[in-house]
């Protein structure tokens, strides 16, 4: 029998895992990482209540839960990185470091090493293939979160188990409520990892402050408005502009000159692009394709549904270009272009995107 650490969130996703592996008559070993911080008033993770809520399931199935505390790892690690990147102009992905170097990083090095198995609720699966271990995506592609899992290397793979991989959400949804878990109605967690109810440019006024700078017209160079820092805005952001006679959408930035240059219309080619390189590129297990020549593949550049069709060619060591199938809307430096099979069956790996 396997010696199963299962990482509880207190939401109804790791709930349902935990109640899946008792059926299966396993006795896993619980536990909640705590990333909050303590007495700091930007930060509102609702910890309380996700402890509350692994305290209850714990109880329920009469098994052991314990409390990791990560907070200082947490903040060092993926708070500081996202705050760094954002004073960069660049936009980073909190949630896709988080699980590199927290939950399977940090916490396998402090508890997980002493269990055969980590599960969690990621809606992700393993793959065996040619004798190793690869990430793969799961069954409703509207929750697949193997783009947030995309760093995490071979060792950490080789580990994990995804007990909801083959299940749609309904799915989870209908087992929480017919075993009539704690978390069964509660809702899932919303935006970035950290923040918890803060509202994110409340989070990023309070490290990098407000300067006022102009939003200028793309195409004809006029100034249209007025911005508070170019660190609150993205590449292909459209709302929270505050502009008129829109939709106006984030185009560039120009760090040095705090100015952000926007084009308006749904339609405008401006925000469109069909290529971009990824520098430092991450294979998770191994490169499917070190032969060199360009390959067909799908990938992301964001967190949706859609894979998308592209070539991917080297360019250097840990340097990739991807000539994406069709248009793409808001590429944006920081973020991770995701590389997956021609089949999107395989996550292959990632690498930040890159101007």
């Amino acid at each position: 029998m396997k010696n199963i650490a299962v990482l509880l969130s207190g939401g109804v996703d790791s709930s349902v895992v935990v109640h899946l592996l008792c059926e299966q008559g396993y006795r896993p070993s619980l536990f909640y990482i705590r990333i909050g911080m303590d007495n700091v008033d930007y930060m509102d993770c609702a910890a309380e209540e996700d402890w509350e809520m692994s305290t209850a399931i714990a109880r329920k199935y009469g098994l052991s839960l314990e409390m990791v505390d990560l907070q200082q790892e947490y903040w060092e690690q993926v708070a500081a990185y996202a705050i760094d990147k954002i004073r960069r102009g660049l936009t980073p992905n909190p949630d896709v470091m988080c699980n590199k170097y927290i939950k399977f990083g940090c916490f396998e090095q402090r508890v997980g090493k002493e269990f055969d198995t980590t599960a969690t609720g990621h809606y992700a699966s393993i793959v065996h293939h040619d004798g190793k271990t690869w990430l793969g995506t799961a069954v409703d592609p509207v929750k697949d979160q193997t783009d947030f899992l995309a760093q995490i290397d071979y060792l950490q793979v080789s580990k994990l188990m995804f007990p909801l991989g083959g299940l749609m959400k309904s799915e989870v949804r209908d087992i929480a409520l017919r075993a009539a878990l704690p978390t069964a109605r509660r809702r899932d967690s919303q935006g970035i990892c950290f923040l918890g109810k803060i509202n994110y440019n409340d989070f990023v006024r309070r490290f990098l402050g407000e300067r006022d700078g102009a939003i200028v017209e793309l195409e004809t160079g006029k100034r249209i408005g007025t911005h508070h820092g170019y660190w609150f805005h993205t590449i292909g952001q459209r709302k929270g502009l505050g502009l008129s006679g829109g939709p106006w959408f984030v185009i560039r930035k120009d760090i040095e000159a705090n100015t952000i240059y926007v084009s308006r219309g749904y339609d405008t080619q401006l925000q469109y692009g069909r290529e971009f390189r990824m520098h430092d590129f991450h294979f998770i297990t191994a490169d499917p394709w070190q032969a060199g020549e360009t390959v067909d593949v799908t990938f992301k550049i964001r967190h949706t549904p859609e894979f998308i069709k592209g070539q991917l060619t080297r360019e250097g060591d840990n340097t990739f270009r991807i000539v994406s199938a069709q248009a793409l809307q808001g590429i944006a430096p920081g973020q991770f272009g995701v590389v997956y099979d021609s089949a999107s069956r395989i996550c292959v790996g990632s690498g930040e995107i890159v101007w």
